[in-house]
């Protein structure tokens, strides 16, 4: 018997939201849940690590660079509306346990995807589908359609005193 599926959406300006998401991916092999994480605006360099996860499928829509907020280009717009579309593929037709969207909430508040759009893929996912949403700027009609939502608060970063991110531990 499949579980109902839930909504998650993990928020806000603290380091993790991603990490949460990963962590939740794990948990879900562990125990035979079929998981497809989906990145958007942003590479993963942990993507040759998750391939490797059984029962986790990965795919990526961003380029190897930061996006801007200021600096959206028609090319960002276009490989977001292509990860939605794809989205919505994979989430209709259920053969996915859980499905990961990590960063779409930040591309929504970006301009890249329009809010509507995910509403829309909250209220037709199949039932047993669990969906986590990751990214700053959770609108209040997002959070309002989720189950969970966790809002990552920072109160202290090693970056706010000049130290840069460190590999293998930030990223």
């Amino acid at each position: 018997m499949k579980l109902k599926g839930l909504v998650h959406i993990y928020t806000g300006e603290g380091r993790g939201k991603t990490s949460i998401a990963l962590g939740t991916a794990l948990r879900a092999a562990r125990y035979g849940l079929k998981t497809y994480f989906i990145q958007f605006m942003k590479t993963s360099k942990e993507r040759k690590t998750i391939k490797q996860i059984k029962n986790v499928a990965y795919k990526c829509f961003g380029q190897k660079k930061w996006i801007y907020k200021n600096k959206i280009k028609q090319i960002d717009k276009k490989i977001a509306e292509r990860g939605l579309k794809f989205v919505e593929s994979i989430v209709q037709k259920g053969n996915y346990d859980l499905v990961i969207l990590d960063e779409i909430i930040m591309a929504v508040w970006f301009g890249l995807l329009k809010e509507k759009d995910i509403l829309t893929l909250i209220e037709k996912k199949p039932e047993h589908v669990e969906l986590i949403l990751t990214g700053r700027g959770a609108s209040k009609r997002l959070i309002n359609a989720a189950d969970y939502v966790s809002e990552i608060k920072k109160v202290k970063h090693p970056y706010d005193k000049g130290i840069l991110a460190r590999r293998g531990i930030d990223y």
